[in-house]
């Protein structure tokens, strides 16, 4: 057996996760084992198994033409420091436990160092127009070659500066800017801090009108793009300046909700009673939000009135031609 590929040593920080691949082959087809040491003068290998350190540990192996297998380690602490090794062996007696194997199990090792994750303190600050974000790193902490500014998985800033502290500035209201940011320190590992702009929801409807026709099912939408998500929606109808509650109870209703979307279901529309104004209500944990949805419920035959209208239209150009050619031809004398 030999390797193609072995782990490469990694720095982590606490909380993170760790993943190593280990890749081997020969004749016939090896197998691949996992083993810790730990950074203990006393403590000796031990093989890791899938499921290991509270399931924390995860091992995905195959063997087709060659072995594969990648160990991966969630929740790092600083007792997962220490070194990995990858064993290959396709020696037959290589598991027996009475005979040594012939051929003995050949090894690559990383280190994995796993450091306390410096804690970051996070603030935002807010004047007539703009708002600014700011992180500052408390020690201990890595060297720092750098900053970036992200949100959604896109950069927003970036500078080669190796200070603690670091700012964004945002130019609008809160309202209009709204999400997770992040303030990443470059270096080995990368540190990533989270700055959230919190607003009340910024509920808004699909479409502030819909159609639909007597007896189909109407369509009503709303959604929230703001952050955070709505914990709680909820439907209510203006009936007579009344504001009624909709519930799927009602068996007429049917309400689907799920984080920043919700979308109401009325079967059956009637004309008398389905028509009106529809208020959707957002809330979290900041505050309140609401949009308004106009429903017109329009008469099945709604749809003839436009055929009707165009054979009306020929019946009158055919009366009118057919009069107009009448008095054109003179009548006929007879003999």
């Amino acid at each position: 057996a030999g390797f193609i590929k072995s782990p490469l040593s990694q720095k982590r920080l606490t909380q993170d996760s760790v993943e190593l691949y280990c890749e081997a082959i020969g004749n016939p087809i090896p197998e691949i084992q996992w083993w810790f040491e730990g950074n203990d003068p006393n403590e000796t290998y031990a093989q890791l198994w899938d499921g290991a350190r509270q399931d924390r540990v995860k091992i995905n192996a195959t063997y087709n033409l060659h072995s594969t297998s990648t160990i991966s380690i969630a929740n790092l602490t600083s007792d997962d420091s220490g070194m990995y090794e990858c064993r290959a062996s396709n020696d037959p007696d290589r598991n027996h436990l009475s005979k040594s194997p012939k051929v003995k199990w050949i090894r690559s090792q990383a280190n994995v160092f796993v450091i306390e994750r410096p804690e970051i303190a996070t603030q935002v600050s807010e004047t007539p127009g703009k708002l600014t974000l700011s992180c500052n790193m408390s020690a201990p902490h890595a060297t720092i070659t750098g900053h970036k500014w992200m949100r959604e998985g896109k950069i927003l800033e970036e500078d080669k500066n190796a200070g603690a502290f670091t700012t964004y500035t945002v130019n609008g209201k809160r309202e209009e800017h709204s999400g997770v940011y992040e303030c990443v320190y470059e270096g080995n590992p990368q540190i990533t801090g989270q700055v959230n702009i919190s607003v009340p929801p910024q509920v808004m409807a699909y479409k502030k009108s819909e159609h639909g026709n007597e007896g189909d099912t109407g369509v009503l939408v709303c959604k929230n793009p703001s952050f955070p998500a709505v914990t709680t929606w909820s439907w209510h109808k203006s009936s007579h300046g009344v504001s009624a509650p909709l519930e799927n109870a009602s068996g007429r209703y049917i309400i689907k909700s799920s984080g920043n979307k919700t979308e109401l279901r009325i079967l059956k529309l009637d004309i008398e009673q389905d028509t009106g104004d529809y208020f959707c209500n957002g809330t979290n944990s900041y505050g309140t939000g609401n949009a308004t949805v106009n429903l017109r419920v329009r008469s099945r035959l709604a749809a003839l009135w436009p055929f009707l209208g165009i054979v009306a239209e020929v019946l009158v150009l055919v009366t009118i031609i057919f009069i107009y050619e009448k008095r054109r031809k003179p009548d006929e004398v007879p003999d």
